[in-house]
């Protein structure tokens, strides 16, 4: 038997923190690509340390809802599901191109096939474009469209902003928009001047989060402009110096991250079959596949 686990942060705070592991799980669990499909989570239950005891298969991969590589991939989750031979140097990684590493988790007797994030899979870059689409219902942008992905940014972990310029330059390159811009909370380029890095009439922000939360709902509206105070909302799109703002929310919420999951799991052997397919299907459709 084999089983998928995503793996998350969830929050004590925030009730929709772990929505979207839930979501994408439940996504999975329909196709039919596993035997068993786990949620679990650094912040909630059920947690790391407990999920593989919860399965009954003796193949395992563990894909991390998380968007960078740094301190809970490299050092939280594996400790935590006691992977004990795990060393961040087997996946060869820069910072954004972690793939995957198989060890043995001799406590429970299982065969762990341990993923890179699913914030840095290429795929992303194709997500990232979909929720563009969603947010503004169009097929298509073009010259007159910016598009600004957002990220966290941190001095305490340099890969952060690594995964958010990753795929700002690989959207870049495919043409789609006439400008595209990193931005940051935390950093420079920073969100709250997003308006004075395009010269595009329209620009579309995403931010290259997991979840919907204070940042995503309250700080970065409030830092762009769209409103005084998040609680009174803000029109999208809204017009702020001379500019239209199209914001759409966490990227994580799209459905189309769950074939990027998919995608994961099949990078490190897991043999999914049609059922990355059917996901795509259900998730956006053929034209907004991830990966194609």
């Amino acid at each position: 038997m084999q089983a998928l686990v995503i793996v998350g942060h969830g929050s004590h705070l925030n009730p929709g923190s772990s929505e979207p592991a839930y979501a994408h799980a439940d996504t999975i669990r329909e196709s039919g690509a596993f035997d068993e499909v786990r949620e679990a989570f650094w912040k909630e239950e059920p947690s790391f340390r407990n999920v593989l005891r919860t399965l009954e298969s003796d193949e395992v991969y563990v894909v991390p809802l998380f968007i960078s590589e740094g301190y809970f991939t490299e050092q939280v989750i594996p400790r935590e599901l006691r992977l004990d031979d795990f060393d961040p140097e087997d996946w060869e990684s820069d910072g954004t191109d972690a793939d995957h590493v198989t060890l043995d988790a001799g406590d429970v007797e299982k065969t762990i096939h341990y993923c890179g994030p699913v914030g840095t899979h290429d795929s992303m870059s194709d997500v990232i474009v979909q929720r563009a689409k969603s947010v503004t219902g169009r097929d298509e942008f073009g010259d007159d469209f910016g598009l600004a992905v957002v990220g966290h940014g941190t001095e305490r972990n340099e890969n952060s902003a690594k995964a958010i310029y990753y795929h700002a330059d690989r959207i870049r390159d495919m043409g789609t928009f006439g400008e595209v811009q990193a931005v940051f909370m935390d950093e420079d380029p920073e969100v709250d001047d997003v308006t004075d890095f395009f010269e595009t009439e329209d620009i579309v922000v995403v931010p290259l989060f997991v979840s919907d939360g204070f940042h995503t709902q309250e700080d970065i509206p409030e830092d762009m402009g769209l409103t005084d105070d998040y609680r009174t909302g803000y029109d999208v799109p809204s017009e702020v110096d001379g500019h239209r703002i199209w914001y759409s929310g966490a990227v994580g919420t799209e459905p189309l991250v769950a074939d990027v999951v998919l995608e994961r799991a099949e990078d490190a052997g897991a043999p999914v079959g049609d059922a990355v397919e059917a996901v795509r299907e259900r998730t956006g459709g053929a034209d907004a596949a991830a990966g194609d």
